[in-house]
């Protein structure tokens, strides 16, 4: 479902994150929280992360403690399988 639906983020004193548009969180800890959104990947860094409200039904996602960085990245899935199938030829 990548590419569908509506996805914004917000950040409030790099102290707290809200995003709508969530469709699955992977792991997570104090250092970093890992989510899935209908736009990609999205990797939230930072120290004393937690998660404070998680709601799938509705896709909101809202993390709190120090921000320091919210990366967009490709999803691991598609590099490997494009190895494989360079490996297979």
């Amino acid at each position: 479902m990548v590419g569908t639906g509506n996805h914004t983020l917000s950040i409030e004193d790099r102290k707290r994150l809200a995003a709508e548009g969530i469709l699955h969180v992977g792991t997570f800890s104090e250092k970093e929280v890992h989510a899935d959104t209908n736009l990609g990947h999205l990797v939230v860094k930072g120290l004393g992360l937690y998660i404070t409200d998680l709601n799938l039904d509705v896709g909101r996602l809202v993390v709190e403690g120090e921000i320091q960085a919210v990366v967009y990245t490709e999803e691991k899935r598609s590099a490997k399988k494009g190895l494989w199938e360079r490996l297979a030829r």
